[in-house]
């Protein structure tokens, strides 16, 4: 029973005096923050020419040392015997400071204290001249948190606060402060603690603690972290708990509940290999651990770029350290390009339909079965390479491409014509060789004679679509589609394009009224825009207020240049430009009478009802 009694006080006595490591070790100093070095150095230097500013705004993610640097900065403007920037640590005022009985610095958490009698007080508090040491430190923390009433109160105070008094606002959303504060500041950002100084620290902080930790751990805590220093503190703790002194990578991957880098490995290795079978048993595997297909295709995705990344000098934007980074680069070289390129693609799609999609796993087995297919098809081809006397290694430059020739313009055949040849004559043997003087066109089966060709623009482009009509034609009883409607009228205004009429300008300007008032009864939409047009040559430029008002007009393009030819008499090609201008006005606007007029020309019943029941336009 006394062994009990001894051992249980033992362990409260160990709780007790059990400080967590964000806490116990959080830095005193400029030379201990990790990771921000462009800040501390500007403090530091500010604090020896005594140009300090009278309000500071910290700014960046969570956990990268905003509070700790404001902290220090406060500590060391105070010190009696500042040592290059940096506060003795020895004077009485470093020492209450210390000791937490410091009356020079005041901290608020404005999370909690938003409202306007609260900015009060701190206002009352600014007033009182500080008994040691030369300034009054106010920090504020999370300063977003205030109410707008609030930010306003503190504006006067903030600009022209009086000589002792310091003013260091914190927080993790600057969009969501006004930019009458952030007027009054000096902006610091605070960037994200990089990977390798996150795994430095915890390093340190693991030889001061006594415990054994390897490369892989420490980097999976800091990857993990995403670049919050308090986060992988917090991880550290937890991983020592579970693990004891000694981390090792299993332990603390299955502490943090993560995959490990094995995982990712082994699945490319397979992938690679085409054996899309073992791939999707390890996927199997990875689902009945507890883990959602969501984070497994994320994670493979992020594996996959670091292996493209790791294949030339771009490494150093891969994020490990020690053995990890050998691990990718071994990895790397056995993957090709163009396989991690397509495998990157697929897995993007994939992760961005994951969140809509009714079966998840459907969805990431068919991205294995795809990426696993690319790996086959590269196992194929260096085979058959290597079976041709070609090396893996030379694969990719044995084989040119060829290269372009132009081919010679041909002469579109008519609709009609195409139609008529388009039905199978079996008797009519189809010759081994075509004269280069009399060039023929064949379709279905049949060869016709055709004329010689004359030099045309964009002989290619027509020579398809008449191609596609002809198919069309042929299994839809020559019924035409929208498509091909707007494919021949496309290519007629293309044919008139070469031709400009030289007095398109004056045309246009004569007909401007019968264009208007066309358009205004055809395209109610944008048709009133077209009262401002500006007409210069044969180019038609017309404003606009909207994007989607541009789109519906480029949209009709075809359209509304068959109106100005047809209402204007113009010969040959016009074309219609768009400007969006937000501020642009109607030049005429849409009375009540059009808009009557517009109904009663879709209904004719319309003005017998108005007419029978003595209704008024308004």
């Amino acid at each position: 029973m006394r062994i009990a009694c001894e051992k249980i006080d033992y362990l409260c006595q160990v709780m007790e005096n059990f400080i967590v490591s964000a806490r116990k070790y959080r830095p005193a100093t400029f030379a201990s923050v990790v990771g921000q070095r462009h800040i501390t150095s500007t403090l530091k230097n500010a604090i020896e020419r005594g140009q300090l500013a009278h309000a500071y705004l910290f700014c960046g993610p969570r956990g990268v040392g905003k509070t700790t640097c404001a902290r220090i900065f406060a500590k060391a403007i105070n010190c009696l015997n500042p040592q290059a920037g940096e506060a003795c640590n020895e004077c009485e005022s470093c020492r209450s400071f210390n000791e937490g009985r410091s009356l020079n610095v005041h901290e608020l958490d404005a999370a909690s204290n938003n409202s306007v009698d609260d900015i009060r007080n701190l206002i009352e508090q600014v007033r009182i001249i500080p008994q040691q040491g030369g300034y009054s430190v106010f920090v504020i923390d999370e300063v977003h948190m205030l109410s707008a009433a609030a930010f306003n109160a503190f504006l006067k105070t903030l600009e022209e606060p009086p000589r002792h008094a310091i003013f260091i606002l914190a927080t993790t959303e600057k969009h969501k402060i006004i930019p009458t504060i952030l007027s009054r500041c000096q902006i610091y950002d605070f960037n994200r603690i990089k990977v390798e100084d996150g795994v430095e620290y915890l390093r340190y902080i693991a030889d001061k603690e006594g415990v054994k930790a390897d490369d892989e751990a420490l980097n999976l805590i800091a990857h993990k972290a995403d670049g919050g220093m308090r986060d992988a503190l917090s991880m550290f703790d937890k991983a020592v708990s579970f693990c004891g002194n000694d981390l090792n990578y299993k332990d603390v991957a299955a502490t943090l509940n993560v995959l490990d880098y094995d995982t990712y490995f082994t699945a490319t290795d397979l992938l690679l290999a085409g054996k899309y079978v073992e791939a999707l048993m390890l996927f199997d595997n990875i689902l009945s651990r507890g883990f959602s297909p969501q984070i497994f295709i994320s994670g493979l995705n992020a594996h996959m770029r670091d292996l493209l990344m790791a294949k030339g000098p771009a490494i150093s934007l891969v994020e490990f350290t020690g053995t990890l980074v050998e691990r990718y680069k071994q990895q790397a070289a056995l993957c090709r390009e163009e396989f991690l390129f397509n495998a990157i693609s697929l897995l993007t799609e994939a992760d961005g339909k994951i969140r809509q999609s009714s079966n998840q796993r459907l969805l990431v087995e068919l991205g294995l079965m795809k990426i696993a297919g690319l790996g086959q098809k590269k196992n194929d081809e260096v085979a058959e390479g290597v079976a041709g006397g070609v090396t893996e290694d030379s694969f990719v430059t044995t084989f040119a491409l060829p290269e372009l020739v132009t081919a010679p313009a041909q002469q579109a055949v008519p609709q009609q014509q195409v139609v008529q040849q388009a039905v199978p004559q079996p008797q009519q043997a189809i010759p081994q060789q075509q004269p280069t003087s009399q060039p023929r066109v064949e379709s279905a089966g049949r060869v016709e004679p055709v004329a010689e060709p004359k030099p045309r623009p964009r002989a290619t482009t027509q020579r398809s679509l008449s191609s596609s009509v002809s198919l069309s034609s042929l299994l839809d009883g020559e019924v035409k589609t929208a498509t091909e409607l707007i494919a021949e009228a496309e290519a007629e205004v293309r044919e008139t394009a070469s031709a400009i009429d030289p007095a398109c300008q004056e045309k246009i300007a004569s007909a401007k009224d019968r264009i208007i008032e066309m358009l205004t009864k055809t395209r109610h939409r944008y048709g009133v825009f077209f009262d401002g047009m500006a007409v210069e040559g044969n180019v038609v430029r017309v404003t606009v207020p909207s994007e989607a008002l541009a789109d519906d007009i480029k949209r009709d393009k075809v359209e509304l240049q068959k109106i100005f030819a047809q209402q204007s008499g113009a010969k040959g090609y016009i074309e219609i430009e768009v400007i969006v201008n937000e501020r642009v006005k109607i030049y005429r606007p849409i009375t009540l009478e059009d808009r009557l007029k517009h109904l009663m020309d879709k209904n004719d019943r319309l003005q017998e009802m108005i007419e029978t029941l003595q209704l008024d336009a308004e």
